[in-house]
């Protein structure tokens, strides 16, 4: 008789870890309703409707322990540009990082006049100078939460934009323009 006590007590075990496992999910993938008004929330902040301009979601953060970024762009020796990032309340994610906002991770996207150049995973970065031909334009360093989405706070992406000259046209590039005009 002993034999199926076992038996019966493994199948209700087993019928209880179904059942547990079933109830653990909670359907919103992660998400969580706020109690106000229903709206989603994510875990990470809050995720708004408000998008940058390369489509991402914003993800709105305290200002208090919101992550913050500096940039500042110096000619190099090579004709190119020094790109330093100074960063408070964040850390960059490691390549591979799993998709997720975590508070305080993610990367930087470097922009050149609003055109993306690079993705950045450390706070240091070499612009080659055909990027930056010549005259004044914008390098905007903004950051970015694993998921894509990026950090705002008060409706605004965490970004910082400095401006750069170039006197010098970088790299010359062959055109299919008819030679003598």
């Amino acid at each position: 008789m002993s034999w199926t006590r076992a038996l019966l007590a493994a199948l209700a075990v087993c019928v209880l870890l179904l059942v547990g496992a079933a109830g653990c999910g909670s359907g919103d993938a992660g998400e969580r309703k706020n109690q106000k008004n229903g709206e989603s929330m994510s875990p990470v902040g809050e995720l708004l409707d408000d998008t940058d301009a390369e489509g991402r979601h914003l993800r709105e953060v305290d200002g208090e322990d919101a992550p913050e970024v500096g940039v500042e762009v110096q000619p190099d020796a090579d004709e190119g540009w020094d790109v330093r990032l100074t960063i408070r309340n964040f850390r960059f994610s490691p390549p591979g990082a799993k998709a997720e906002a975590v508070p305080g991770r993610g990367l930087a996207q470097l922009f050149v006049d609003g055109r993306s150049v690079a993705r950045l995973r450390t706070s240091a970065y070499r612009l080659p100078a055909g990027l930056v031909p010549r005259g004044t334009h914008q390098v905007t360093a903004r950051l970015y939460a694993d998921d894509g989405t990026v950090w705002a706070v008060d409706g605004e992406p965490v970004e910082s934009t400095a401006d750069v000259t170039a006197s010098q046209s970088g790299p010359t590039t062959s055109t299919s323009a008819p030679a003598g005009r």
